[in-house]
């Protein structure tokens, strides 16, 4: 509600005008609070009530005016906000927030992760070849004398898989063991294992695929000879793939500088070098 009081001299009679016209609306109303002291009062104020107002009195020589204009405030809100963004790696993107409000409110972003990393103090926000690095809330501030709004946006950044380099893992016959894959992807990748060039399904010479979100194992509940050998995990998703190998071994086997397993046997052959020539001596 607004009310403005005006006093008179002597009491007199009055009328009341509103821009230039007689008021009809039912929301504006004058109140004679005694025979000098007039106020007129609005009801449930809005934007379209802000103005010059009149109050005319009629008095036994000559009408006698005075006026007052009404400026009206208004709480910001925001009234339009991009949606949710879902992009690729490497593209420009955009980000749309206005407001209104009066006084004229000011806007401004951030990164909610990151709120030093990326700002704008404009209506639009700009982020051009956006990286894995910059996905996120974004946040959009719309702020005046009156009052403040917030509302977000999110930003996913889809990126082709990568994955951790392989663990060699050194197994006894008879026992279990597990090989895991992990990949960085969005969205989450897909995986296929291989041994040598066969891909491997569940319940394939009893072991177990288990796939918990980025993260892949293959299981081995009970290791048989022909378990040992060369694994690849492959991680797969709509932008690309990426792969990563392992190497199952026996207690028996000892790793090579390549990542390979050389057997106890050589050392058979070392000791019937060192031998050999004594024995010529008979």
């Amino acid at each position: 509600m607004w009310s403005h009081t005006h006093s008179l001299a002597k009491p007199v009679e009055h009328t009341l005008r509103w821009r230039g016209q007689w008021s009809v609306d039912p929301r504006v109303s004058l109140v004679a609070l005694n025979q000098d002291e007039f106020t007129i009062k609005i009801e449930n104020v809005d934007m379209t009530d802000e103005g010059q107002y009149v109050c005319a009195v009629q008095t036994s020589s000559r009408p006698r005016t005075t006026s007052v204009h009404l400026i009206v405030q208004v709480p910001t809100k925001i009234i339009n906000l991009s949606r949710d963004v879902v992009v690729n790696e490497g593209s420009n993107v955009t980000l749309l927030c206005q407001a209104s409000g009066k006084p004229e409110p000011s806007i401004s972003w951030k990164l909610i992760s990151s709120p030093g990393d990326i700002t704008s103090d404009d209506e639009y926000l700009e982020i051009p070849a956006i990286s894995r690095q910059k996905a996120g809330t974004y946040e959009c501030t719309a702020v005046n004398d009156i009052d403040a709004d917030t509302q977000t946006v999110d930003i996913t950044v889809n990126y082709a898989p990568s994955v951790s380099e392989g663990r060699d893992v050194g197994v006894t016959l008879g026992q279990r063991g597990v090989l895991e894959c992990e990949a960085d992807a969005v969205p989450e990748a897909d995986f296929e294992w291989y041994k040598d060039d066969r891909r491997i399904f569940n319940g394939f010479d009893g072991m177990e695929i288990v796939n918990t979100g980025s993260l892949s194992k293959l299981m081995f509940f009970n290791v048989s000879e022909g378990d040992y050998g060369n694994y690849t995990c492959v991680a797969v998703n709509k932008l690309g793939s990426s792969n990563t190998s392992f190497l199952l071994f026996g207690p028996r086997a000892v790793q090579d500088g390549s990542g390979g397993a050389t057997g106890l046997q050589s050392h058979g052959a070392l000791l019937f070098v060192t031998l050999l020539p004594f024995l010529l001596r008979f």
